[in-house]
């Protein structure tokens, strides 16, 4: 019976092993440059003293326009499902990207945000909405902003300032992750943020063979 068994557990560990491995397209692979040199945001009013920019800082983007029910549903759901988990990652950021018209009542939001999550955290950037469409334009994606500077979607950015997304067997090429979807959000963006995390661990431990895991 031990022989057997010890058979078994030799034949199903490879199998499981391969299984997990393949679960996730990109979970071993670098997360695909979609679009090269995206327009920065250094020039924008900021909520704080400091400037923000993509540079030198792995960045989750979002342009949730001036209607605070949509900044307040979105933020919190990918609030929940992706960015409290690394918020503790040096240099990854979260920029929103708002309207000059909706600083105040998300000054006001954040604030009272702050009490469940961690909000102190967030970049929040403010433009002329002419402004905002030039940054957005130059993702060079399918999506669109509407009047009120918003898009559902939610954007990777590296810090060379490119554009990662993913080559999807189903979908084709993901520019952006849908905020409004946490399946969407729990699986593919979720995946994608390990990954770029990852490239960049990898590459540092290469480049500094004496830095801890």
């Amino acid at each position: 019976m031990k022989k057997f068994l010890v058979l078994g557990i030799l034949f199903a560990l490879p199998i499981t092993a391969y299984l997990f491995f393949a679960s996730g397209k990109n979970n071993f692979a670098k997360l695909p440059v979609l679009t090269e040199n995206v327009q920065d945001v250094s020039g924008f009013d900021t909520n704080s003293n400091d400037s923000i920019t993509f540079k030198d800082h792995i960045s989750v983007v979002a342009f949730f326009g001036s209607d605070l029910e949509n900044i307040k549903g979105n933020t919190f759901n990918l609030d929940k499902k992706i960015l409290e988990k690394y918020y503790d990652f040096d240099d990854f950021q979260f920029v929103l990207i708002l309207p000059k018209n909706a600083r105040q009542e998300t000054t006001e939001y954040v604030e009272s945000f702050k009490k469940i999550t961690e909000s102190s955290k967030w970049q929040i950037t403010y433009a002329q909405p002419e402004r905002i469409l030039e940054v957005f334009e130059s993702f060079k994606t399918p999506h669109h902003l509407d009047d009120n500077s918003y898009s559902p979607y939610v954007f990777i950015v590296d810090k060379e300032s490119d554009l990662r997304g993913r080559d999807d067997e189903d979908e084709g090429k993901i520019y952006g992750y849908d905020s409004r979807d946490v399946a969407e959000l729990n699986n593919k963006m979720n995946d994608d943020v390990k990954v770029i995390l990852a490239e960049y661990r990898l590459a540092l431990k290469k480049n500094n063979p004496e830095t801890p895991n």
